[in-house]
């Protein structure tokens, strides 16, 4: 059965009763979903799709119409990720379009890492003959089978009619409740077979729509709001946890209307980076195993912690049980009634659309007229920024990262895109760049995916031609999706890709010396041949430059980031350079490592972690 919306004759699809291809029905549906780009490789089982995508816009360009260019990457987890760059970047569905076996199973990391990090993207996979399903036949993949577990939903089209109903019911769970990637399988003949377009019509799924409306109506009730002003009236030192879900709710505003009306401070996890500006008065940076430590001490601190799209995940709360340890009460606000009491017992909460909840509970604090006396907490906050900043070796003769990533920062000042791989070089780029709004800081959160940050850097130049987007990345992260330097210059697109190389894995790195004695096992590449700039200029790159003197920072930055177009510049960084504060496996924020040149209110002793802790 397919559920379709009833329509008067003056709004029916224009197509809605025309002949064609289960192919052709899928670039529609794209088009009618507003698709701007799609990032794919092709294959034989995805051949169909790929020819009704270049009829689409032979046809268009004969109309003037809107054409949706499809990009193609090196690999096929490049497009995955290209897809969740766009997607983060703009909080739209990205879409991806790949064939089947090898095709399909290439784009399971990029899946799992949206899975984990709420990102809405369709993947849209060919599929072996309905009747070879099964059979092993050539480029055949159990899809449903391994995309099952670490997707929001997966479909598998074995009856062309609800071919089209499924294309748009995947668009419809990839972006509602909390955002994740759907995955439609479709079988080589169903992307042949020939039916009537409908024009309209979605699956029968009554229990998610249920649960959607139910969201959506959801209102934080005036007694609800009144009792959270309680226990805020009772605080002396409250501290709001804003997580990634302020920025996938698009609440970034509502939170800085709520926080300015309190004068409530703010700190943000990794994935919250820009839900509010870091150069905000009310801003506290990050916190966390990497955090700011006077972010991380204002959190041992506070009395009342508000958390707002947030999950107390273990990099934030290691210790659940220690965590925040002088707040008396804890209040959650989420879309996903699974995180309420997950890891911390919430004294207060709300499940709902964040911007609607942050709404109601600003007009009612003003309409009550509360006043909060904070005087004293944020004289001491300012007291913890000023004592326990960041800082390193300013004098060292050796480049470090830190000032490189400051150096960036004074130009672009907080105003570009940055994406990054994993590693140090992403919690340098976390801790000492700006970024003054949401959807500027893109990085792989809960997964930590190495590779993620160059192809995510190309789905963010296609969301937002006009902005400046900087790559920052690692020796070892880029490796992984090298091949994508290609698809950068390919396209003309004038992305900055750094490369801060320390010869390793340097996270791996910084633990084997902390906890293993300095066993530098397998994280060594001071010993291999890469040599990046003739990388780089191999894949047509006009600007490859390798910086290795510290007094050639300043201008070598400025000229690479004012380049007209794809530009790279690999920087030989100190090797021993470790990312500080650290919050080691197990430990609290009163354990919180601050290395030589931040200040600690605490003295450390660093043990090894336990086999069940690491990373």
């Amino acid at each position: 059965m397919i559920t379709t919306v009833p329509e008067s004759s003056h709004n029916a699809h224009p197509l809605a009763g025309q002949k064609m291809s289960g192919a052709r029905m899928i670039m529609q549906v794209l088009a009618d979903e507003a698709v701007e780009t799609i990032f794919g490789y092709s294959g034989g089982a995805i051949l169909p799709t790929y020819d009704a995508v270049f009829l689409y816009n032979e046809e268009q360009q004969r109309a003037g119409g809107r054409q949706i260019p499809l990009i193609v990457p090196a690999n096929e987890q490049g497009a995955g990720f290209m897809a969740a760059g766009f997607a983060r970047a703009t909080g739209r569905v990205g879409v991806c379009l790949v064939t089947s076996g090898p095709g399909a199973t290439n784009t399971v990391t990029p899946v799992r890492d949206c899975m984990a990090d709420s990102v809405p993207i369709v993947v849209i996979c060919g599929q072996v003959s309905r009747a070879a399903i099964g059979t092993d036949a050539f480029q055949e993949a159990p899809v449903t089978a391994i995309m099952g577990s670490v997707a929001k939903h997966v479909f598998l089209v074995t009856e062309p009619e609800r071919l089209e109903a499924t294309m748009r019911t995947a668009f419809e769970l990839a972006r509602t409740g909390r955002p994740g990637p759907v995955v439609v399988d479709v079988p080589k003949d169903v992307q042949n077979w020939e039916g009537l377009f409908r024009g309209s019509g979605t699956l029968p799924i009554p229990g998610y729509r249920r649960r959607m409306q139910a969201l959506t109506e959801r209102r934080l009730d005036s007694h609800a709001a009144a009792r959270f002003f309680e226990i805020l009236a009772e605080s002396r030192r409250p501290l709001i946890y804003a997580g990634g879900g302020v920025i996938h709710g698009n609440a970034a505003d509502a939170l800085l209307q709520f926080a300015s009306a309190f004068e409530l401070p703010v700190v943000t996890t990794l994935m919250g980076i820009g839900a509010i500006d870091t150069t905000h008065r009310l801003a506290m940076r990050m916190l966390g195993m990497h955090g700011a430590a006077f972010a991380n001490y204002a959190v041992e601190d506070c009395d009342f912690l508000i958390t707002i799209g947030a999950r107390f995940d273990d990099r934030v709360a290691g210790v659940p049980a220690k965590f925040a340890p002088s707040a008396r009460r804890i209040a959650h606000l989420d879309i996903d009634s699974a995180e309420i009491n997950k890891v911390k017992r919430a004294h207060w909460s709300h499940v709902g659309m964040l911007p609607e909840a942050l709404h109601a509970l600003t007009a009612h604090g003003r309409h009550s007229g509360f006043r909060g006396e904070l005087t004293e907490w944020h004289a001491h906050l300012e007291a913890l920024k000023r004592r326990h900043a960041m800082n390193y070796d300013h004098d060292s003769e050796r480049i470090q990262p830190y000032y490189v990533i400051e150096q960036i920062n004074r130009h672009t000042g907080g105003e570009a895109i940055i994406t990054t791989g994993v590693g140090q070089h992403q919690m340098w780029a976390a801790q000492y760049s700006d970024f003054r709004g949401p959807r500027l800081w893109l990085t792989s959160g809960s997964m930590g995916t190495m590779g993620f940050g160059l192809p995510a850097a190309i789905g963010a130049q296609f969301a937002h031609p006009d902005k400046l987007v900087v790559d920052i990345d690692g020796d070892s992260s880029i490796r992984m999706n090298i091949g994508e330097l290609e698809t950068v210059t390919t396209y003309e697109l004038p992305i900055k890709v750094v490369v801060l190389n320390n010869c390793g894995d340097g996270m791996v790195k910084q633990w084997q010396k902390l906890f293993f004695k300095g066993r530098l096992s397998a994280s060594d590449r001071s010993l291999h041949k890469k040599d990046f700039i003739r990388a780089a200029e191999a894949d047509g790159f006009r600007y490859a430059v390798r910086l290795e003197r510290k007094a050639d920072v300043p201008r070598v930055i400025e000229e690479f980031l004012k380049f007209p177009g794809p530009a790279f510049l690999e920087v030989v960084i100190d090797p021993d350079a470790g990312v500080y504060p650290m919050v080691g496996p197990g430990q609290t924020y009163s354990e919180m490592i601050t290395g030589e040149f931040i200040a600690s209110r605490h003295e450390v002793n660093i043990t090894p972690p336990g086999p069940s802790e690491m990373f």
